[in-house]
């Protein structure tokens, strides 16, 4: 079993409903298990400021498959949550981003890992940290010392 990291965002829809019913359904993924989760986060939208603020969190999961394979799974949730891919940074009523796979470095044209933003986005690090403080993420480093140096927008935890 491998530790993968999927980084949970919404602002449409009830986004906290939405948030907790992903991680009970990422539990429901074939040869995965939901291991840990981080509190809900609240922050202003990264794209277009014409929409909600988002609710953030990270969690870690424990899996079996492959990474494409989970890349899957992770956008059929997404699909049964009405996932619609419109303008890009718009809202959303689920996203689901496999931030980490281990210690892997996967960079094939469906999917780049560790996620290309992890390193700038406080609403990823700011939860990764709180369940992983130790982490190393291969090629960007300590999670702790990259949410330090983050300058990103804030994030405020709310539960």
């Amino acid at each position: 079993m491998i530790s993968a990291y999927i980084g949970l965002g919404s602002n449409l829809d009830h986004p906290e409903r939405q948030l907790l019913r992903a991680m009970e359904e990422l539990d429901g993924i074939p040869e995965t298990r939901l291991h840990r989760a981080s509190s809900l986060y609240t922050g202003a939208p990264m794209g277009p400021q014409d929409q909600p603020d988002y609710l953030n969190a990270v969690a870690e999961i424990r899996t079996g498959l492959a990474p494409l394979l989970l890349l899957d799974e992770l956008q059929r949730i997404e699909g049964q949550h009405g996932r619609i891919r419109g303008r890009r940074w718009g809202p959303r009523t689920l996203d689901l981003d496999l931030l980490l796979y281990g210690d892997r470095v996967i960079r094939e044209q469906r999917l780049t890992v560790p996620h290309p933003g992890i390193a700038r986005r406080a609403f990823v690090l700011k939860p990764l940290e709180e369940i992983a403080p130790g982490l190393l993420a291969p090629e960007l480093g300590a999670i702790k010392e990259l949410s330090a140096a983050c300058t990103d927008r804030q994030v405020r935890r709310i539960k």
